[in-house]
């Protein structure tokens, strides 16, 4: 399927002092989502944000948020997210028995509902509920903090999943999340991937968060031609 290259900043590694600001910036850049990483200091060891950030988050852009659930009942939780201003709310197949259940009360609540996989997970775990979500999260580092090293074997696992997408007609969207930046960006995309999300990579840029997302934006996109 031909889909559009999209950046989705993640704000973990925003400057939460000025969270307000650093979401401007990223939309005023061409961010086309705002990554929102939710961790619960269970399911990974790290917490972080909850329903009341996400609201605040919604009252300054107009740019879909993407809210990605790394917690152990996220089933509770998904009514308080979709409230807060979610539009795509992602969940780990590796946090439910029930996977199926969860996708349909995310999209009952009025989200769009995706699926995400740890490095360790293979491709083949969601086969049975591929065609039943709007976007696949690849987690290309060990999920819990920013600013990891990108783990080379998760891209035949995109590339998989892109298969996968592709032989079942399907177009949800494929998305990375980890260690993505210039030097990552086409290799993801060359893979299959065409939402990218960055956190250190554009927030922590010394060149600016501006010029950040276009030179990923522009490495992205040289992975289309290979």
């Amino acid at each position: 399927m031909n889909q559009p290259i999209k950046i989705a900043p993640s704000i973990l590694s925003a400057d939460i002092t000025h969270l307000a600001d650093e979401v401007r910036r990223a939309e005023d850049a061409g961010a086309d989502y705002i990554h929102v990483d939710i961790m619960d200091g269970n399911f990974v060891p790290n917490i972080t944000f909850g329903p009341l950030v996400v609201k605040a988050v919604r009252t300054v852009t107009d740019l879909p948020l993407d809210v990605h659930l790394m917690i152990s009942d996220p089933a509770f939780y998904v009514p308080r997210f979709v409230d807060a201003g979610a539009d795509i709310l992602t969940v780990h197949i590796e946090a439910t028995p029930h996977a199926h259940r969860l996708i349909q009360q995310i999209r009952e609540a009025g989200a769009r509902p995706g699926i995400t996989l740890n490095p360790s997970t293979p491709a083949i775990a969601i086969s049975e509920i591929i065609t039943d979500v709007d976007l696949i999260l690849v987690m290309t580092v060990n999920p819990g903090f920013g600013g990891q090293a990108f783990i080379e074997r998760t891209l035949d696992k995109v590339a998989d999943l892109r298969r996968m997408l592709d032989g079942a007609r399907s177009d949800a969207e494929l998305e990375v999340d980890g260690g993505i930046g210039p030097l990552t960006a086409g290799r993801v995309v060359a893979a299959g991937a065409r939402v990218l999300v960055a956190g250190a990579a554009v927030f922590d840029a010394p060149e600016g968060v501006s010029s950040a997302i276009s030179t990923i934006r522009e490495a992205a996109y040289t992975g289309l031609e290979r």
